[in-house]
């Protein structure tokens, strides 16, 4: 799986402006309804719920929230770097200035957890970390995002 299967360049959020968690998953949510036509109040509460399970903050300023939608036909994610960084209960305590949500059909099994493999792996790439975090652009993102050298040193 590419990332760029799943990640569309309307879906890069350059610069978000939040100042908390719940903010973020709001701001997030709003877009990611707009891009996949889902309800983005159901869309933020499926975030939530997955949430209390424990944060996805996964550490070193990166987190990756995400659920299973009714309506969704296949997998899609949304990309965003924070203005600044934010609390997000992160398991290093660290703030996050990262955010991939990841979006599943409620029918999407082994997807939704190679997806999240797939997006956490690259993720944990410093080099491609520092890329992100030096870039301000959505296309600049986008390409690091999704550039053939990053998805075949990852490849499952």
């Amino acid at each position: 799986m590419q990332l760029s299967d799943i990640l569309s360049a309307d879906g890069i959020v350059p610069s978000l402006k939040v100042s908390s968690k719940k903010q973020a998953l709001q701001e997030l949510s709003a877009i990611a309804g707009q891009l996949m036509h889902l309800d983005q109040r159901e869309v933020f509460e499926t975030l939530l719920q997955r949430e209390r399970l424990g944060s996805t903050g996964l550490g070193q300023g990166i987190a990756i929230p995400h659920g299973k939608m009714p309506g969704l036909t296949r997998l899609q994610t949304v990309f965003a770097r924070l203005a600044q960084p934010i609390d997000f209960d992160s398991v290093d305590d660290q703030p996050v200035d990262l955010i991939f949500l990841l979006l599943a059909p409620e029918s999407a099994g082994a997807d939704h957890l190679k997806a999240l493999a797939r997006i956490s792996r690259l993720l944990r790439d410093q080099t491609i970390v520092a890329k992100l975090r030096g870039s301000d652009s959505a296309a600049a993102l986008y390409s690091i995002l999704t550039e053939p050298t990053a998805s075949a040193s990852h490849a499952a």
